[in-house]
C-alpha cells in the first residue's frame, strides 16, 4: 500500500509501537535493500518457531500482536481477506483451538479492543485485502493499529495507525474507512459466544468438481523429453520412465481457485487439529496404548513432542473432494512422498505439453522447502537416509536439491552399508564424517517393528549398539540415538498413526472436514457403510472397503495384516473419465505448500497409483 503521506521511512525501519509493545515496521517495499533480504527466506518473520507471516505485512502484523499479547494465532492464509473466513484460533502453550467468531461490518454487535478488523479485496486493498487490529473503541470512532499502509514515524506515545469513524443506528455498528474505495467486511473477536455471529462461508458445489482437459496430441511425449542428464530426472526415469501415468499422458485434470483457497484452509486447520490430538494422545497413556508404540519408547516420544514440535519439515495430507465437501482420510505426517513429481516433474510435464492453462498449484514448493529448512534447527551437514528404492532416489534428490537451497550440505546414504562405527566409538559415514542429523524417507514404523523384535528392549533401555566395529549399523542404532536430530521427528509417528482418526473425531465430532471414525465399529458405521485400516497401514495396503448392505467394495492386500484396525466411516472418491481421483495436499512447516492429484481405477489410492497433472483455474473459467 502507498503511504498516504511523502516523508516515508524505508522498509523494516521502526514506525512505533502497538499496545503490548508490539512493533510496527516500515513495508515500503520501494525503498527495500535487497542485500538485507537476498532471498524468500528472509522475508519470513519468526518470533521464536512460531510463524508471524512475511515482513511486514498486514498479516504478519495481526498474527504477531495476537500471539504476544494473548498467546493465541491464526492459521496461515494466502490473502488477509481470507482471515474472515476463519472460524478457530490456536493457543500456541497448549495446542488448544479456540473458536474465532465473525460479525459484519454493521452488526449489533460492538468492536473490540484486541479484535481483527478484516477488509475485503478492492481498491487500495486490491486483491490482497487487509488486516488491522483495532485498540481502543469509543461512542463515534474506533482506533487501529497495522502494518504496510503508512510508512512513517508514529508520534511519540502514539499507539495506533488510524482513526475510523463509527456510525451507530438500530441496526448496528457501521465503520468507515479512510480510504473511499475499499469495504470494511467486518470484525473477529475470539469468544464462545455467537450471537449475531456470521456462518462459516461455503463454496458452490460445482466450484468443488473436478473436471477432466486435455492437451493436444503433437506427439509431445512420443519421445523421451525428460532431461537424463539431470540427477534428479534420470532417477525418476529410471523408475518410471518419461511418463506420469499408465494411460493417458495428454489429460490433465482442473480445479477452481475457490476449491483450492478451500483446500489452503483446510490444510492449516487440521494440521493444527493434528497436533492438538497429537498432544491429547501424549499425555493420556489409555490413548496411547491404542497406537502400539513399544513401552520403553514413550520417554523418548514425549520428549520428542516436548523439544521439537515445530521441527516437523514436512507432510501430505489425502483428501475427497467433489459436491458434497471436504474430508480427510488420513496425515502422512511422516515420510510422505509425490513432492518430486508434483513439485518437478510436472511442472517439465507442463513444459512439454505446451500448457499455458491455469496455475500449477505446486510450483512453489521447493522454495517452500528450503525456507522451511532455514528456519529448522537442522546441522549444517545433514545426512540422507533412504532404502534402496527407486522412488526413494528420485526422493531424496529433490529434498536434498531443497537443502542445497537452502544453504545446507549433505549426502545420500542409501541403505546402512555406507554407515560403521570409527575408532573412538562414534557413529560415521564412509568418509568419516560424523553423523548427528538425518533426513530419512524410512518410515518411524520400520524402527519400531525392529524394537518390537529386540527382546530386551521390553526390560532394559532401547537396544542400541554404540561404537563395536564387528557389529553392522541398524537402523534404530541411528534414528533412535540421542546425539542424532531426525527429521521427521519421532513424535510424526503419532499423527501418521490411523489411530489418532479415533481422537480426532472424539475431540471435534461432526467437524465438516472429518470422517467419523472409531476403534470399535458401532451400528451408526455399519448403516453409512465403513472402510477398514490398519492403524501404521501405508500405501494403501490392507484397506477393506464395506457398503451399508455389507458389501465388500474393495480389498487391497499387503503386510499389515497383522496390525490392529481402526473403522472410519464410508466416503468414496468422485470417478472422473473413469478414474477415481484423490486430492493430496502438502504441509512444509505446518502450512499448506501446495496439491497434488492421484489417481487409480479402483476405489484405494495404491503406492503405483498415478499422479496426474492438476490445474487451477479462476471460478469463472472454471464453469464456463
Amino acid at each position: 500500500m502507498l503511504s498516504q503521506l511523502s516523508d516515508k521511512e524505508p522498509f523494516g525501519t521502526l514506525l512505533g509501537y502497538a499496545p503490548g509493545g508490539v512493533a510496527i515496521y516500515s513495508s515500503d517495499y520501494e525503498t527495500l535493500d535487497r542485500t538485507q533480504y537476498p532471498t524468500d527466506a528472509s522475508f519470513r518473520s519468526y518470533s521464536g518457531y512460531e510463524y508471524m507471516g512475511y515482513k511486514w505485512q498486514c498479516v504478519e502484523f495481526a498474527r504477531r500482536f495476537l500471539f504476544l499479547n494473548y498467546g493465541i494465532v491464526f492459521t496461515d492464509v494466502g490473502m488477509a481477506h481470507e482471515i474472515f473466513s476463519l472460524r478457530f484460533l490456536r493457543q500456541v502453550v497448549n495446542e488448544a483451538i479456540l473458536p474465532l467468531q465473525a460479525y459484519a461490518n454493521g452488526s449489533k454487535k460492538i468492536p473490540e479492543a484486541g479484535s481483527l478488523l478484516i477488509w475485503d479485496d478492492g481498491g487500495v486493498f486490491d486483491r490482497t485485502g487487509h488486516v488491522a487490529v483495532i485498540t481502543e473503541v469509543f461512542e463515534d470512532k474506533i482506533r487501529i493499529a497495522e502494518q504496510n499502509v503508512i510508512h512513517t514515524r508514529l508520534p511519540i506515545g502514539q499507539q495506533w495507525t488510524r482513526e475510523l469513524k463509527m456510525t451507530v443506528s438500530n441496526e448496528g455498528y457501521q465503520l468507515h474507512d479512510t480510504f473511499d474505495d475499499t469495504k470494511i467486511l467486518g470484525w473477529m473477536i475470539q469468544t464462545d459466544k455467537t450471537e449475531y455471529t456470521l456462518p462459516q462461508p461455503t463454496i458452490p458445489k460445482p466450484l468443488l468438481e473436478i473436471h477432466s482437459a486435455h492437451i493436444k496430441n503433437g506427439s509431445q511425449f512420443a519421445k523421451k523429453w525428460l532431461n537424463e542428464s539431470d540427477p534428479l530426472e534420470n532417477a525418476y526415469v529410471l523408475a518410471a520412465g518419461h511418463a506420469i501415468s499408465h494411460d493417458d499422458q495428454y489429460r490433465y485434470f482442473t480445479i477452481s481457485e475457490s476449491a483450492e483457497q478451500e483446500l489452503i484452509r483446510a490444510t492449516n486447520e487440521l494440521h493444527l487439529m493434528y497436533l492438538h490430538a497429537t498432544d491429547k494422545v501424549l499425555k493420556d497413556n489409555n490413548l496411547l496404548i491404542n497406537f502400539n508404540v513399544p513401552e520403553i519408547l514413550w520417554p523418548r516420544l514425549r520428549l520428542s513432542w516436548q523439544q521439537r514440535r515445530y521441527q516437523m519439515i514436512t507432510g501430505r495430507l489425502d483428501f475427497c473432494m467433489d459436491e458434497r465437501g471436504f474430508k480427510v482420510y488420513e496425515y502422512n505426517a511422516d515420510s510422505a512422498s509425490c513432492h518430486t513429481e508434483a513439485g518437478h516433474i510436472l511442472q517439465k510435464w507442463a513444459i512439454q505439453a505446451g500448457l499455458n492453462r491455469g496455475a500449477d498449484p505446486s510450483c512453489g514448493l521447493l522454495n517452500s522447502l528450503a525456507n522451511c529448512w532455514v528456519h529448522s534447527d537442522a546441522e549444517p551437514f545433514v545426512h540422507i537416509m533412504q532404502d534402496n528404492d527407486s522412488e526413494e532416489n528420485y526422493h531424496a534428490l529433490f529434498m536434498q536439491s531443497a537443502l542445497t537451497q537452502a544453504g545446507f550440505s549433505s549426502k545420500i546414504l542409501r541403505g546402512l552399508n555406507g554407515l560403521c562405527w570409527d575408532k573412538r566409538g562414534r557413529l560415521v559415514d564412509d568418509e568419516g564424517r560424523q553423523v548427528t542429523c538425518v533426513w530419512k524417507t524410512w518410515a518411524w514404523e520400520t524402527v519400531l517393528e525392529q524394537l518390537r523384535e529386540e527382546s530386551e528392549a521390553q526390560v532394559a533401555g532401547l537396544p542400541i549398539r554404540t561404537g563395536h566395529p564387528e557389529n553392522a549399523v541398524r537402523l534404530i542404532d541411528v534414528l533412535l540415538r540421542p546425539e542424532v536430530s531426525v527429521f521427521e521427528p519421532l513424535w510424526t509417528v503419532i499423527p501418521s498413526n490411523k489411530a489418532i482418526l479415533p481422537v480426532l473425531w472424539s475431540l471435534f465430532p461432526n467437524h465438516r472436514y472429518l470422517l467419523e471414525s472409531t476403534f470399535e465399529l458401532n451400528e451408526n458405521l455399519i448403516k453409512k457403510g465403513y472402510a477398514i485400516k490398519p492403524i501404521a497401514g501405508r500405501r494403501g495396503s490392507n484397506i477393506e472397503l464395506v457398503n451399508s448392505k455389507e458389501q465388500v467394495l474393495d480389498k487391497t492386500q499387503g503386510k499389515f495384516a497383522k496390525q490392529e484396525n481402526i473403522y472410519q466411516e464410508l466416503w468414496c472418491l468422485p470417478k472422473v473419465d473413469d478414474r477415481y481421483l484423490q486430492l493430496c495436499t502438502f504441509t512444509v512447516g505446518g502450512h499448506y505448500g501446495g496439491a497434488c492429484l492421484r489417481s487409480d481405477p479402483t476405489l484405494v489410492i495404491k503406492g503405483e497409483s498415478d499422479m496426474q497433472p492438476l490445474r487451477v483455474l479462476t471460478d469463472d473459467e472454471f464453469i464456463k
